[in-house]
């Protein structure tokens, strides 16, 4: 069995994918690299999967499959997964190598336990365009170091701090167990598989190392504001699986409620802040709906989100409430670094 398997999501990623790959390359037999071929018709992005397939035909497995958008690629990913651990990098980001060596250690050493941990976790770095210092997401202040923990062990998680995709490896078989299917042509769907699973995973383990780049700058870029506001009805989407995925009684932490609770309050935020900042009518509608959706499919939680301080700024009322809320999350952004 593989230590690790990698899910690369592809779609016309010719320009930045041999980077990616590259890297991934480097953590030799005890990998397996999964190009996914998302439909990509606009260049070769099918016959560079195909090289590498042929060039190293027992780390990588080219698979192509008809356009399925991000979370339908990721979901190609795992159901060809043969690896202890299953890790998604997408195409125009990249691994370092001495953290990558570092995780396969840790990962060999978790495939001689009898029960291996359910998630491990490492730093990402915010690869920003001309960003002259590059922002990392560490945990050494909220996750225990270089041993196993339980969620009854985190620490308080402050605002910007969250754990997303990036730095984020679960036992493959969890996944599965959990019945994890990420929606198809549908953005932001990392958020998605970023929460859901928590309440299935149970132990955990922290390399504070910078294993993942996160490339992000590109105009076209998914997280780029303006491409999310023009997609802002699939963030809603996955803003509602994620409400729908929060059951309070189901989840035996505390702590882990509590994290989870914060997350969706961002999430929810973000879907609110993206309709006032389009200044569109029925963006605003849908702002409204999203928050109705939330206290009907699940009250304890809209009750906990909307009277936060967050959720206060979110409902302001009037031009002047959503001009205050603008202003505030525009602040957010510089000292956070985000988008």
């Amino acid at each position: 069995m593989k230590l690790l398997s990698i899910a690369v999501p592809c779609y016309n990623s010719a320009a930045y994918m041999d980077k990616c790959i590259k890297s991934l390359l480097k953590g030799g037999e005890e990998v397996e690299i999964l190009i996914v071929d998302d439909g990509s018709a606009k260049d070769n992005t099918a016959e560079i999967a195909d090289r590498y397939a042929a060039e190293y035909p027992s780390i990588v497995k080219a698979i192509h499959q008809e356009n399925a958008g991000h979370g339908g690629a990721v979901n190609a990913g795992l159901a060809n997964a043969t690896g202890l651990y299953f890790k998604v990098v997408d195409s125009d980001d990249h691994v370092s190598t001495g953290p990558y060596r570092k995780i396969l250690d840790l990962l060999r050493e978790m495939s001689t336990r009898e029960n291996p941990v359910d998630m491990v976790l490492s730093n990402f770095v915010y690869d920003k365009v001309d960003a002259e210092h590059k922002m990392v997401m560490r945990y050494r202040h909220v996750l225990p170091r270089d041993r196993v923990f339980t969620w009854d062990e985190i620490g308080h998680f402050t605002p910007g701090k969250y754990i997303l995709m990036h730095s984020i490896m679960y036992r493959t078989q969890l996944l599965r167990d959990c019945g994890l299917e990420l929606p198809k042509h549908t953005f932001y769907v990392d958020n998605i598989f970023a929460f859901q699973p928590f309440a299935a995973v149970k132990t955990m383990y922290y390399l504070d190392v910078n294993f993942y780049r996160y490339f992000i700058g590109r105009e076209d870029q998914s997280v780029n504001e303006k491409v999310m506001i023009s997609r802002i009805d699939q963030q809603l989407r996955v803003n509602r699986i994620m409400i729908d995925s929060y059951t309070h009684d189901r989840i035996d932490s505390r702590k882990l409620r509590s994290y989870m609770l914060s997350y969706l309050t961002i999430i929810t935020c973000i879907s609110s802040i993206l309709a006032i900042r389009s200044g569109d009518p029925e963006n605003l509608k849908k702002k409204v709906e999203i928050w109705a959706y939330l206290k009907e499919h699940n009250p304890k939680a809209y009750r906990r989100i909307r009277f936060s301080l967050l959720g206060i700024a979110m409902n302001l009322p009037g031009r002047w409430g959503r001009k205050i809320a603008s202003w505030g999350y525009a602040a957010a952004q510089k000292i956070y670094g985000f988008n």
